[in-house]
């Protein structure tokens, strides 16, 4: 098969690149630094998207749609806001195009100037709280959980495909409530939504904990975070959820009566998560010969393929693998039969290793025969031969088998390259090997910028299962309660 992966230990970001674009996941558009997701990418998204839309709803919350335009000054409202968020702008400065005077095609119209300038997107915040000013008046109307799936620019000078693009898609939550315990409680279940995905969807393992300040989302005044371990001892940032406090509802003077009749601001909450996820579940579990998916996230469960010698052998296989085919479908798996003509066995267990479908059924006469079908797995490329009435239990079984395999690898590996660091030589040398590093940090910003300047590791959270461990600062010897997670990340 001409679908060859740069392997991962030779060149880890362009196994990365050439599994996405070959496994016909998403390639570069003309757009630059945007993508097109392709329809197999797309319907991975389409399945995660579908599992979290349920559990948002399990916790209450509904679906709502908002402008993709934001005015400029709604941005100058929230100081720290636009300060995270201004360098990342695609602004809107005219409305209309007119034929070029001198026949070069198009230009803008200069007479169809904004009175006000329009910001595309990069987060909602803005025009939600905007809007929540006239729906909130009273105790009564809280709390109000939305949740928003969009696209969103930032504009993005570096980009990779579903890690970091100008465009891409996602969900946004937005809350409002009546007392800051209220919000808080939200920003914890909301976190914890996502690492209940991520761990029994996805199959990755997180750590969940807090941001430092200089990590938190531009406006927050708590943030949380889930971080996942990539196959290259980076983390990726899986899911956020911030308490936003007052500041929101401030900046829009969004107030309720409260139930003695006084006046208070609304506290506020938001999280999300984006196509990211893709590129997490992209890195965490595949090899080299294409991608791993998790049963409960793969758009197709399992694929069917004849093997014959003659076209006359066809029909009687073609029938048999049809009769299971059923079966497995009444009990909820995804089923493709690949019955084509046009390429051979081969080819066809290549391209479907490659795009990461978890079962693979081979059928040829012989085993028609003897009522007897080739079962093989994704994760462990494991086969094995079973009676053709077994074959329905057996499949359903490997579902949740491969499931939890997956999971326990990730978080083996995890555990391998997670290493404690005391010493500032000790740390470096652990990050060099790959590792997520358990350090102590003395609370500063001074010095987190520091860490990040001569070693390119971030704080990616304080775990909230740290335990507290009296300890020194790796870099400035100074006192410290506890260690934070360290990593350089994507």
């Amino acid at each position: 098969m001409a679908k060859v992966l740069t392997p991962r230990a030779e060149n880890y970001s362009q196994w990365y690149n050439d599994l996405v674009v070959k496994a016909d996941l998403a390639e570069t558009s003309a757009v630059r630094g945007c993508m097109v997701i392709k329809p197999y990418g797309y319907a991975i998204w389409e399945t995660m998207h579908d599992v979290l839309d349920r559990m948002f709803k399990q916790t209450g919350h509904q679906n709502a749609y908002f402008p993709l335009f934001i005015p400029k000054s709604f941005f100058s409202r929230e100081a720290h806001h636009v300060e995270g968020f201004a360098k990342e702008c695609a602004v809107v400065t005219h409305y209309r195009l007119k034929n070029d005077p001198e026949g070069k095609g198009v230009i803008v119209d200069p007479e169809a100037k904004l009175e006000e300038e329009l910001i595309v997107r990069p987060t909602s915040e803005t025009i939600i709280w905007n809007t929540y000013r006239n729906w909130i008046h009273s105790y009564r109307d809280l709390p109000i959980l939305v949740n928003q799936w969009a696209n969103v620019v930032r504009w993005e000078m570096r980009t990779r495909l579903f890690l970091r693009t100008a465009e891409f898609l996602w969900q946004e939550g937005h809350t409002a409530h009546a007392t800051a315990e209220e919000a808080m409680e939200e920003m914890n279940r909301m976190i914890g939504v996502y690492a209940d995905f991520v761990e029994n969807y996805m199959a990755v393992p997180v750590i969940k904990g807090y941001k430092t300040d200089k990590e938190r989302f531009a406006g927050a005044v708590e943030t949380m975070s889930i971080e996942a371990m990539m196959q290259d001892g980076k983390a990726l940032q899986a899911g956020t959820s911030h308490f936003l406090g007052q500041n929101f509802a401030k900046a829009f003077d969004v107030k309720f009566a409260n139930r003695e009749g006084a006046l208070e601001y609304v506290w506020a909450t938001s999280w999300g998560v984006s196509t990211r996820l893709m590129g997490a579940l992209i890195m965490a579990h595949s090899d080299d010969n294409g991608l791993v998916l998790p049963p409960r996230l793969a758009p197709i469960h399992v694929v069917m393929v004849p093997i014959y010698q003659q076209a006359a052998q066809i029909p009687g296989l073609v029938a048999a693998l049809q009769a299971l085919k059923v079966k497995l479908e009444n009990r909820g798996l995804r089923v493709k039969l690949d019955d084509r003509d046009t390429v051979k066995p081969g080819f066809k267990f290549a391209e479907h290793e490659l795009k990461g479908i978890p079962v693979r059924v081979a059928l040829g006469p012989r085993d028609l025969a003897a009522g007897t079908v080739e079962i093989a797995r994704r994760d462990t490329l494991e086969k094995q031969v079973v009676d053709m009435q077994a074959a329905e239990q057996v499949i359903v079984d490997l579902m949740e088998e491969i499931q939890r395999n997956i999971f326990v690898k990730a978080k083996a590996f995890r555990t391998a390259h997670t290493v404690n660091a005391d010493t500032y030589d000790e740390f470096k040398a652990a990050l060099d090997g790959g590792n997520f590093v358990m350090a102590h940090w003395d609370g500063t910003s001074e010095t987190e910028e520091l860490i990040k300047d001569e070693t390119k590791a971030t704080i990616r959270c304080i775990p909230c299962d740290a335990p507290e461990e009296q300890g020194r600062c790796i870099r400035t010897g100074r006192p410290s309660a506890r260690r934070v997670l360290f990593a350089r990340a994507y």
